[in-house]
């Protein structure tokens, strides 16, 4: 079964991307054989429907485009903003990436959802979209996660990362239940977080443009910021052995790997330990390293 990992970044590391597509491509040897890009996903900065981090991707809405139809990778819009009302629907920007996205190559491309309201909305006026269902909803009921699964509008569903390691009740998933389950592996948030969706909602309302204080975030941990080594201690974190010797035995195949808020150096970490054979790292690096266009920090 080949795994799939839906990347960071459509706009915000669209450089790094230029890149690396070439190298994934051309040499295929570097990189485990077992696996491909599902999508690369985010938001541009300004983007009235974006949710889950405010947006800073800068690169052009073509661009972004014109290398995702050349490589053949979907493209996700991520549109989680989960306040949004009627009246945020006429968003002239946000309706024309949709227009540009939805026809912008032989793959179909997606649209990363919380908001019912908006999902209606895409489904009539851009129909070509296939949705995912929003880590931001915070599904962490296994329950309503499993009524999620069985809901039509989604292609995949991305529960939160508190249900990584609930085997007892993902074993017991039908085949195609588990075909749309997209775990989120490198989360970093405290585990015991009770406030996790605020945090989101914050996000949103920021998003709209309301006057909000930042949210203050309650883990004991928060002054330290993300590190993938303290990632990778988190309960709920999903390592490449874990992928190849449990989830994937079990019937699972999509993994998302968060980072749109990180630098672009961060994220080239997450593709070398989830993607880059060991003894090809160094090569990887180099080649991104020394790209004169490129700047990682």
């Amino acid at each position: 079964m080949k795994v799939y990992y839906h990347l960071p970044g459509l706009f915000e590391f669209y450089e790094l991307y230029e890149v690396f597509l070439p190298l994934f491509r051309d040499h295929r040897e570097y990189f485990y054989d077992w696996c491909e890009i599902g999508s690369i996903y985010g938001a541009p900065m300004d983007c009235l429907w974006g949710g889950g981090r405010v947006g800073f991707g800068e690169a052009e809405p073509q661009k972004v485009a014109a290398l995702m139809k050349k490589y053949g990778i979907s493209a996700r819009l991520t549109f989680s903003n989960s306040e949004l009302r009627e009246e945020h629907l006429s968003d002239r920007n946000c309706n024309a990436l949709c227009a540009m996205f939805e026809n912008s190559g032989p793959v179909q491309n997606g649209v990363i959802i919380h908001s019912d309201l908006l999902m209606e909305y895409i489904k009539s006026k851009y129909p070509k979209f296939y949705f995912v269902s929003s880590t931001t909803k915070v599904l962490t009921d296994f329950d309503k996660f499993a009524d999620e699964l069985d809901r039509e509008d989604f292609l995949y569903v991305v529960p939160d990362f508190r249900l990584n390691k609930d085997f007892d009740r993902l074993k017991d998933l039908s085949d195609s239940q588990k075909q749309k389950v997209e775990f989120l592996c490198n989360e970093c948030c405290w585990y015991g977080c009770y406030d996790r969706k605020r945090c989101y909602e914050n996000v949103s309302r920021k998003n709209l443009g309301d006057s909000v204080e930042d949210h203050i975030c309650v883990s004991p941990e928060a002054h330290k910021g993300y590190k993938f080594s303290d990632a990778m201690k988190n309960p709920g974190f999903i390592g490449i052995d874990d992928i190849q010797n449990v989830y994937v035995p079990a019937g699972f195949s999509n993994f998302k790997i968060e980072g749109r808020s990180l630098g672009s150096a961060v994220i080239l970490e997450f593709l070398l330990y989830y993607m880059t054979k060991p003894e090809y790292q160094l090569n990887v690096r180099e080649e991104i390293y020394l790209d004169s266009m490129l700047d990682l920090f």
